[in-house]
């Protein structure tokens, strides 16, 4: 069984939706220290004047170190701005008021003190649904599963009994030196290579690595097909460690 584990992420971009589609089992990664200023609170739309940040705010004071799981959103006004601002770059856009009454559902319902987790995987778990993505989900926190980096992960693909594990290309900056980890576990470790397809876009040019809130309002039902054709043939270990190497190479 193939397996893929992921950080939840704020309205994620094409390639975590490519990731999950090309795996038997996702596991979001919710138990594991939060980063203030990630992916995980939060990502960008395409508006007239280029990508522009929508962040989730969330309480941090005196809660250094603290699980993903935990963290609480602080305020909830933020999701009447995202909406209005979402509305203003797309409501142009071809399918916008075929998604965006679901979006606006999701989003009001976040309360002062949710947990940003929460919001990510219901997010998350509407936009796989919409995109006829089938692949099962599972939260980290609710598995019997322990250790950092790694041995987290090895503990995961044991606990689903995965023996081939597909990771994020941003991961090999610790995983290239911790296969024997995987190995131990028996699980065979590729990496996810993937080279964003372009689309309808407003605004033009076309700009990459936005939402794929980006590509549902502008193609709609033709978004897994477009999401689908940006995926290569995973990389292996060796071939991750020669790209690394040859990029600090001086010129």
């Amino acid at each position: 069984m193939r397996l893929a584990i992921s950080q939840p992420t704020y309205l994620p971009w094409l390639g975590y939706f490519d990731l999950i589609d090309q795996t038997d089992c996702f596991v979001v990664l919710d138990n594991v220290q939060f980063s203030r200023q990630s992916w995980q609170q939060r990502n960008r739309i395409k508006s007239a004047a280029g990508l522009q940040w929508l962040t989730v705010p969330v309480a941090f004071r005196g809660k250094l170190g603290q699980p993903i799981c935990e963290v609480q959103i602080r305020e909830e006004k933020f999701s009447k701005d995202h909406l209005r601002a979402i509305e203003l770059a797309y409501r142009r856009a071809p399918y916008f008021s075929q998604y965006f009454a679901e979006l606006t559902d999701h989003l009001l319902s976040v309360r002062e003190g949710s947990l940003l987790a929460d919001l990510n995987v219901r997010l998350l778990r509407w936009l796989v649904s919409t995109l006829d993505i089938r692949t099962p989900m599972i939260l980290a926190s609710s598995l019997p599963v322990e250790g950092k980096r790694t041995d987290l992960l090895a503990s995961v693909c044991r606990n689903q009994s995965a023996d081939s594990y597909i990771s994020p290309l941003g991961a090999s900056v610790y995983l290239l030196n911790e296969l024997e980890v995987m190995a131990r576990a028996g699980v065979d470790v590729a990496f996810q290579n993937y080279q964003h397809p372009e689309y309808e876009q407003l605004f033009p040019p076309f700009v990459p690595y936005a939402s794929v809130l980006d590509l549902l309002f502008n193609e709609g039902p033709r978004s897994l097909e477009i999401i689908r054709s940006g995926r290569r043939e995973p990389l292996s270990p060796e071939q991750v460690a020669e790209k690394s190497a040859e990029s600090q190479v001086p010129s």
